[in-house]
């Protein structure tokens, strides 16, 4: 695979972003209010002790009013048990909304991927979405949670801090005012750099992700063709690049830290001149002085967390970013919108002039035109690559026509609910997805209110009773991730049984035996007989032997329908459909004489 894609930085934050982020706060706007009155209390509770401490030098040891230690001490002790109190308690509060919203945040973003259309599925990688949906999302914690609270309280206690200082001491405060705007300045150019960085972890993290996950669900193909090497120098650059972006935000957080530390220096020489002057000229009493110098920590404390907070909504706002980015594909259901209803259909498949291509300027079907009769069985036969699963994906509406139209029942399929088309499909592909967990669950997938009755009677029919219940755990085993746990002919078996009990009317089978032995094939293949009656049955078969009792027979190549009919008529033809059936004939004869033969050298189709 090609190593991982760059991605273009955004410099700013756009409108639509902050839209987004307007509406997430506004619907936890009750919990954040009550956070927000917590967060006065406790700070304005952080005030008493500056406050105390002058009336202790001022009154009680300059001036010996001892009467007032015990109210001094009990103010304190109140303020402290006060912020003790207001600090849990917003705890509770805004850490449980912050995840109370990142958990809908997920479930949003979940359903909504979930009902994107499959081409949007092919051209990106699983583990990008579920960067997005579960590591961006977290992200909103600093918008709806501890973040923004954090952020206006460090600005109100900042802001009331700095009144009480120039009520102390103006000239002071206005010099030490003066650093600190600099600071501002230099903490906003901070943020313009450091905001990019972040969207780009969040990007590299999606990449490696999606490789990880990919090299781990193939790890049988990776160590059969030896080349764990290449999979660990992929994932090597792509966290290498991962360690490179944290370095940069790394470097640029602690500048900021460096750079906050310099500027409580300067703060703190200020101080020592400026205040010790003033009270040398009794412009400031020694209690004011120590009053100050508290308040100067208050204002201080506050800068720093705003400076760490403020990087953290950065990020908040970039996952937010990458999140709207996905939120604004539009969904199937947002296609079906004003599509009418679709009722009970016959299941009359057409193409009318079909082209279609997944890259532009190399079309895979070619002015397909064909009619599959309600209740009939078309097979699809052809070598590898002439466009039979591309045909039947578009039967199943996992794409759309180029030009040309797919109808039902007469009715163009791009005018129809996709809902309601798709719960008349059935489907058994060649390589099927197993879910994990019991062989039941998987078996009533399509139907989950269906009876024990009801699959095992379909598990009969697909011939897959025989070895579930010699599972000691029966129909109650767990197949394990992907179906790991079972051979390929038992998962195939298993998605033949869950199609047959979905009962549909249009029914697909994409290879849908070539997992099974001859003898598994046979039993089955009689159940489908039976499974195709009534429905519009569209096939995809290897073996040319499984399909000679199909209503018509169509013979791809190159994306175009070279030769149609059934089993009988196309033998008589002697054109592309008998060659392919005495090739395969020859190579099943040659193949029990001489077992050593390889079927691709003989020429065998897919």
């Amino acid at each position: 695979m090609s190593e991982l894609p760059e991605k273009k930085k955004k410099a700013k934050i756009t409108a639509d972003t902050w839209r987004e982020a307007r509406a997430l706060m506004w619907s936890h706007r009750g919990k954040l209010a009550i956070g927000l009155g917590l967060m006065v209390i406790n700070r304005l509770s952080g005030f008493v002790l500056p406050w105390a401490s002058k009336y202790l030098i001022d009154d009680v040891v300059t001036q010996g009013q001892t009467e007032m230690l015990f109210t001094l001490a009990m103010a304190v002790g109140g303020a402290t048990l006060v912020q003790g109190i207001t600090t849990f308690s917003l705890s509770q509060v805004i850490s449980v909304t912050a995840q109370g919203a990142i958990m809908e945040m997920r479930r949003r973003v979940q359903e909504h991927v979930t009902r994107l259309p499959i081409r949007f599925f092919d051209t990106t990688k699983t583990g990008v979405l579920i960067s997005r949906i579960m590591t961006d999302a977290e992200g909103i914690r600093n918008l709806v949670g501890t973040g923004i609270i954090q952020l206006i309280g460090g600005l109100f206690t900042a802001s009331l801090a700095l009144g009480i200082l120039f009520w102390l001491n103006w000239q002071l405060t206005a010099m030490t005012l003066a650093i600190l705007l600099v600071f501002g300045a230099g903490m906003a150019m901070a943020f313009r750099k450091l905001r990019p960085i972040f969207r780009e972890r969040g990007e590299i993290n999606a990449q490696v992700t999606g490789r990880l996950n990919e090299t781990l669900n193939g790890i049988r193909i990776v160590k059969a063709y030896g080349v764990e090497g290449r999979e660990q120098g992929v994932f090597s650059e792509g966290v290498n690049d991962l360690f490179q972006n944290i370095r940069k935000s790394i470097t640029g957080v602690s500048a900021i830290s460096t750079f906050a530390g310099l500027v409580i220096g300067g703060v703190g020489i200020i101080l020592i001149l400026v205040g010790g002057r003033s009270i040398l000229a009794g412009e400031m009493t020694l209690g004011d002085f120590v009053m100050y110098v508290f308040l100067i920590g208050l204002l201080a404390a506050p800068i720093v967390q705003i400076a760490n907070i403020g990087t953290q909504i950065s990020e908040a706002f970039a996952g937010i970013d990458r999140i709207r980015e996905l939120l604004g594909n539009t969904t199937e259901d947002e296609e079906d919108s004003s599509k009418a209803p679709f009722g009970d259909a016959r299941g009359d498949i057409a193409f009318e002039d079909v082209w279609f291509s997944y890259d532009e300027n190399v079309p895979v079907l070619k002015g397909v035109s064909l009619n599959a009769p309600a209740g009939t069985t078309t097979a699809l036969v052809g070598s590898s690559g002439s466009g039979k699963s591309t045909l039947v994906s578009l039967v199943m509406a996992f794409n759309r026509p180029d030009k040309g139209r797919v109808t039902v029942d007469g009715v163009d399929l791009t005018s129809i609910r996709l809902k309601d088309y798709r719960s008349m499909l059935g489907v058994v592909m060649q390589e099927n997805f197993l879910f994990d967990g019991t062989v039941a669950d998987n078996i009533r997938f399509a139907r989950p209110d269906a009876s024990d009755d009801e699959v095992k009677r379909v598990a009969e029919l697909a011939n897959c009773d025989e070895f579930v219940e010699g599972f000691p755990d029966g129909y109650d085993t767990v197949v394990g991730e992907r179906g790991v746990k079972l051979s390929g002919g038992q998962r195939q078996r298993i998605a033949i049984a869950r199609a047959i009990l979905a009962d549909p009317r249009i029914l697909i089978l994409d290879e849908a035996t070539s997992s099974l032995d001859s003898e598994s094939e046979a039993l089955i293949q009689a159940g489908f007989a039976s499974l195709r009656q009534g429905r519009t049955t569209f096939v995809i078969a290897h073996r040319l032997s499984t399909i000679r009792s199909s209503d018509q027979i169509l013979v791809l190549e190159d994306g175009e329908i070279v030769e149609a009919g059934n089993h009988a008529q196309l033998m008589e033809k002697n054109g592309r459909y008998r060659e392919l059936h005495d090739k395969q004939y020859r190579w099943e004869e040659n193949l029990f004489v001489n077992p050593g033969e390889d079927y691709v050298t003989s020429g065998g189709i897919s």
